[in-house]
């Protein structure tokens, strides 16, 4: 062990709190937490330590570490979790789902309550329904609400009395804005869709059925009918809802399934006894070399990454084994919930069936993933391009430019069988003066300053728009990172279709139409697209630039004054200093100043 660790080692506190493991380069390796510190992190460095292969290898590459203290194991699990979510250190459990779920939202918090699609959780005593994965079956939720019940399903404040819109002429709102509403009658309407929300059908049947006899007997047969025809749907879409687990109200389901270095997750979420939902997340480098983690600290690592999102538990999450520290995780849970969450390990019955049920579903999402055609052309692409490995993500560049004006760089995301635009990158080129025409540095630029900013999203194949120059000057920029990318770095030639790699002295064909070659040009030309596009926009929004903004002391008023006088920037051009001098504000000073910019000599673009 480093004597600085040692020393470091030495001074750390025996108290709660999490600790972040570095590499050299002061990259985030690992987030963990610990009841005392000193402990565990000694743990990590005593010779002979018992660690699983996963550990010792991450150990091996730690040169630095830092902790921050906490008051409790709870803050430090909490703490824990965002910052796994920060960082996304590549040896935590990280999942690539970074999106959060869509719930319905029944704002009782309101005077006139809606119903909403939201997908961030608040504590502003609305109630909320979900999660609904995937959404299609909260939007015929939300349609079958708007269709059969009475709420208003806009936004407007209701402060003060409006028109009715056509919703209400369609007879799809009782029109609260019109003011003759009575609060106390929108309120029970409110109560019912709270009720089929809830499932809870034979309250809300018996309610609706006396209200439709006593509607009869007051002789008001068309209200009766309509509230008839609306018994007769709610009947229908209750039948079709399928309850799992009548009678054991909220649960989480969470199985996974290993294969190699392969890992599999799927949740089920059940609310009320019903399934609404089923989500998979597949890892497909989570052990690259065979270590894994223990069965515990594994479905910790999922649990604190998966619920760190805007996400309601369940009052009872099941899993196969009792995560690490489950007793911290259930308090972290339940304050999520604003209720007891338990963490469950069923050994019988139909809880332990549905767990059966999940695992067999993760296996499922490895075999299928495995036989999917998308696999199979990236195992292709590995062995035509003499990749290190298949690749799980591929980033491509490619740099844009007219004449040395406006030069830019664009990097575009492809993964799991589409385009990701939340990685999409733009570079203005800095380090390279715009009039040299550089494109081999414009590249190293670009794809230094790109992979430095995603860090650990960083793709595993990195895809040059190029040839051979390109791709040298691609390769400097990777061997000045600490991390390579995993696969390596090709470029993608056209006219003809080929690609260059360091691998080979020949280039590889890429016409003969076949889905691996298909896949490169298509990445190619998405990012051709991407960043040539970002130039056109720059470049046109210079061109319709006026040369007065180049002209220091003329802002928008004088700008304006000059043009109401003159009528356009040709005529300015054309008149003398004492004309322009004789506009309120000018003056001969910055007449000649004016008239030396438009002189007709000058570039428009500088």
């Amino acid at each position: 062990m480093d004597e600085a660790l040692e020393e470091k080692l030495r001074k750390t506190p025996q108290q709660n709190g999490v600790y972040i493991f570095k590499d050299e380069s002061g990259k985030v390796l690992y987030v963990g937490k610990a009841k005392s510190l000193r402990n565990r992190l000694r743990s990590y460095f005593q010779n002979g330590a018992a660690l699983d292969e996963r550990k010792q290898g991450m150990v091996r590459r730690v040169r630095d570490f830092s902790y921050i203290v906490t008051d409790s194991e709870l803050e430090a699990l909490i703490l824990e979790a965002n910052l796994i979510k920060q960082y996304k250190p590549p040896f935590n459990v990280i999942l690539r789902d970074d999106k959060n779920y869509p719930y319905l939202k029944l704002t009782i918090n309101e005077q006139w309550p809606r119903l909403e699609v939201v997908r961030r959780i608040l504590r502003d005593g609305a109630l909320y329904f979900g999660p609904f994965i995937p959404a299609s079956a909260m939007w015929e939720t939300l349609a079958f609400v708007r269709r059969h019940f009475g709420l208003r399903p806009c936004r407007y404040r209701l402060d003060k009395k409006m028109r009715p819109c056509i919703q209400y002429q369609m007879g799809r709102c009782p029109a609260p804005c019109s003011g003759a509403l009575a609060q106390e009658e929108y309120a029970k309407t409110v109560d019912e869709v709270r009720l089929f929300l809830e499932g809870k059908k034979q309250g809300l049947l018996k309610e609706l059925e006396a209200k439709m006899k006593k509607l009869a007997e007051e002789e008001l047969y068309e209200d009766a009918a309509r509230l008839r025809d609306r018994i007769e749907a709610l009947k229908r879409a209750l039948e079709q809802q399928k309850a799992v687990l009548p009678g054991f109200g909220d649960i989480d389901v969470i199985g996974y399934a290993l294969e190699g270095a392969r890992l599999a997750f799927q949740v089920f979420f059940i609310r009320r006894g019903l399934m609404i939902g089923v989500k998979d997340f597949y890892l497909p480098h989570y052990a690259p070399d065979g270590a894994h983690m223990p069965a515990g600290e594994l479905l910790a690592g999922f649990m604190e990454t998966f619920y760190a999102k805007e996400i309601i538990p369940a009052a009872q999450v099941l899993v196969a084994e009792k995560p690490e520290d489950s007793a911290a995780l259930e308090a972290w849970l339940s304050g999520k919930r604003q209720g007891r969450v338990k963490i469950i390990v069923p050994r019988r019955g139909k809880k332990e069936d549905l767990l059966r049920m999940a695992e067999r579903n993760a296996a499922e999402v490895l075999r299928a993933k495995a036989a999917s055609p998308e696999q199979k052309t990236l195992e292709t692409l590995k062995e035509r391009l003499h990749l290190k490995k298949a690749p799980a993500s591929i980033g491509a560049f490619d740099i844009s430019t007219t004449q040395g004006a406006q030069p830019v760089g664009g990097f575009i995301y492809w993964a799991d069988g589409e385009f990701r635009k939340d990685l999409y990158r733009h570079v203005k080129i800095k380090t390279v003066p715009g009039g040299k025409m550089d494109d081999y540095a414009m590249m190293e630029e670009t794809v230094s300053r790109v992979l430095s900013d995603l860090a650990d999203a960083a793709p595993e194949l990195v895809v040059i728009d190029g040839g051979k120059g390109q791709l040298e000057a691609a390769m400097r920029a990777v061997y000045g990172l600490p991390d390579q990318p995993a696969s390596g770095v090709v470029s993608v030639a056209k006219d003809p279709d080929r690609v260059f790699t360091t691998r080979t002295e020949l280039p590889v064909n890429i016409e003969d139409g076949s889905p691996s070659s298909l896949l490169l040009k298509r990445i190619r030309d998405e990012v051709h697209r991407f960043s040539i596009g970002f130039h056109k926009r720059l470049r046109g929004k210079s061109m319709l630039s006026s040369p007065l903004e180049s002209v220091k002391g003329i802002g928008r008023q004088k700008r304006f004054e000059l043009l109401r006088h003159f009528g356009s920037l040709e005529a300015i051009r054309q008149a003398d200093e004492q004309e322009i001098a004789s506009v309120p504000g000018i003056g001969p000073e910055l007449a000649r100043v004016i008239k030396n910019t438009l002189s007709p000599n000058k570039n428009m673009l500088e």
